[in-house]
């Protein structure tokens, strides 16, 4: 049994040892790749006329030069709650992933927070697309809130304006994730200008074609690209993939242009319209032999009670077994009565008790009568208004012309705490997104993928939304400790028993007395042990000694016994 735990144990180290190699194989060539990513790591930088805004939040002083936190109230609200009281600060991210990278953080939860900056320059919709792309990360996740971003219209032109920035503020474009329960967004709104009488309507676009439900969850960035084209489509992109795409004529809800008819609302259906297509018959009449009381089951008239059918036996008798309980009391209780059973005279029979015909359905049952229908000689079809121009109608083949963006602003309530933000970027050339994401959101992305092949990386990422699986971890980990505790356990038994099995007495022998110590070999007049294989004994008290003659030893299982009969415990095998 102890060559089985050490051998267990052998190989439970030996598969520790291989998985810790790997990892640390693993981690050795991570390392180079990891140390260099942060080692090089600087904030992106492109030079380009193309851009509007790119914010990387790495620069502490730039950002507060350029980012106004909101100094207004909510409109409708409550005024306790109205402020705009929720904190925005830039710091490291909790999983830091990048040396020196930060980002911008909601820090609070359940408040009201809004944070804008000017553009470097208006962006004006005309012969060049709109790039909006950013990256969010939930580091706590998310269970009901925004991580949406609003590029303000043209009339927010100061910091001034900046200071007033609420939810009513008209903006241009709101793009990003949003979440309640189990309602997953991806927000694409652009408000809408009517080129007929001024008005403003928000166009919502049409879901994603993918599910989304990980980015609320997984605590990892992701980046979302918006990308709206002069020829009126649009894409948009989560990390790099499409997740929808469309045209701003159809695929939005309510559409930009409305129809050019409509009902007209001062048409109203006559009263005598008749809009039903069949009528009762109002000649039918009920047949003379029509009863509608006859029941419609009835008993069978050609049925036989079946032989054995034992109808003065009932089918449950009392128990003979019961035995009425000894603290049963008649006055508190009642009158005991047995339980009752299964009556055992019925189970060879065909049945007990009364026997009765059984019913099968009416042959002249007919029911309740009523009359056919007929077509409706009355019958014009359904009614519906007639069709007028509607005089709200225009036609806008230029929904790309928004209004002009000249900020760009993050104006949220979230129920979960720690929402990150980070490199912002407003352009006019795809390419210099792309380019802007690689310098970012890509080296990220090479960073945690070089983590996740590492052995503790990968207990990292599962365990990152599924906690569940930290008992597996420690049960992985505890089981080498318990292996190691059984073998030096079994040790310690397989030692004791080595012991046990020679002549030695047991420290707490009842049957040694006091004063004797036991000494194995030759005793001090130099006697040696006899063919009996005895012991000889010395006393405390005295130096003579004496082998025990063999017919006087007592029939133990053991070897020099001594004086007296000493019991000894029983071996393990």
């Amino acid at each position: 049994m102890a060559l089985y735990y050490r051998r267990l144990l052998i190989s439970a180290l030996l598969v520790l040892t291989i998985v810790s190699v790997n990892a640390d194989g693993e981690d050795s060539d991570d390392e180079v790749t990891v140390e260099t990513i942060e080692d090089n790591y600087q904030s992106p930088k492109i030079d380009s006329k193309s851009i509007y805004l790119a914010e990387h939040f790495d620069d502490v002083t730039a950002f507060k030069k350029k980012w106004i936190k909101s100094e207004a109230k909510k409109q409708g609200v409550d005024e306790n709650i109205a402020k705009y009281d929720g904190k925005w600060e830039v710091q490291s991210p909790s999983r830091r992933i990048l040396k020196n990278d930060l980002g911008l953080v909601l820090t609070t939860e359940a408040k009201h927070a809004a944070i804008s900056a000017l553009l470097d320059r208006p962006f004006e919709f005309k012969e060049k697309p709109l790039i909006v792309q950013y990256e969010v990360t939930m580091q706590e996740g998310q269970n009901c809130g925004g991580a949406y971003i609003k590029l303000l219209s043209r009339g927010m032109n100061t910091k001034a304006d900046l200071r007033q920035f609420h939810d009513q503020t008209p903006y241009t474009i709101m793009f990003g994730p949003d979440k309640c329960g189990n309602d997953n967004k991806l927000h694409f709104i652009f408000r809408h200008v009517n080129p007929k009488n001024g008005t403003i309507e928000e166009k919502h676009s049409k879901k994603p074609t993918q599910r989304l439900d990980d980015i609320y969850k997984d605590k990892e960035p992701h980046l979302y690209t918006l990308i709206v084209r002069p020829d009126n489509t649009f894409t948009i992109l989560v990390d790099n993939k499409e997740a929808n795409a469309g045209s701003l004529l159809e695929d939005f809800t309510p559409p930009v242009n409305p129809p050019e008819e409509i009902d007209d609302p001062d048409d109203k259906k006559p009263e005598d319209w008749d809009e039903r297509e069949k009528i009762v018959d109002p000649t039918a009449t009920k047949p003379a032999d029509w009863d509608e009381d006859a029941p419609a089951q009835i008993v069978d008239p050609n049925a036989v009670k079946p032989d054995g059918w034992l109808e003065d036996e009932p089918e449950t008798i009392p128990d003979p077994d019961a035995k009425k309980p000894s603290d049963w009391d008649e006055e508190m209780d009642g009158e005991w009565e047995a339980p009752l059973v299964d009556n055992p005279a019925c189970a060879a029979a065909a049945g007990c008790g009364p026997w009765s015909a059984p019913t099968v359905p009416n042959p002249n049952y007919k029911g309740p009568w009523r009359a056919p229908l007929v077509a409706n000689p009355n019958y014009r079809g359904r009614w519906a208004p007639r069709r007028v121009r509607n005089p709200h109608y225009f036609r806008d083949d230029a929904p790309f012309r928004m209004t002009p963006v000249h900020a760009v602003g993050f104006e949220l309530w979230s129920m979960s705490p720690m929402l990150l933000f980070d490199n912002v970027i407003i352009t006019d050339d795809e390419r210099v997104a792309e380019e802007w994401a690689k310098q970012s959101y890509a080296i990220k992305r090479a960073k945690l993928t070089s983590d996740s092949r590492t052995w503790w990386g990968r207990v990292l990422r599962a365990t990152s939304h599924r906690p569940g699986l930290w008992a597996l971890y420690a049960l992985y980990c505890a089981l080498p400790v318990s292996l190691y505790v059984l073998y030096l356990r079994r040790r310690s038994q397989d030692t004791d028993s080595i012991t046990k099995k020679t002549d030695a007495v047991v420290e707490d022998d009842p049957q040694q007395s006091e004063g004797e110590v036991e000494v194995e070999g030759e005793s001090p007049e130099g006697e040696a042990e006899g063919e009996g294989g005895s012991t000889a004994r010395r006393s405390k008290t005295g130096l003579e000694g004496h082998v025990e003659p063999e017919e006087k030893t007592p029939h133990v299982d053991t070897e020099g016994a001594g004086d007296g009969q000493r019991k000894r415990k029983p071996r393990k095998e």
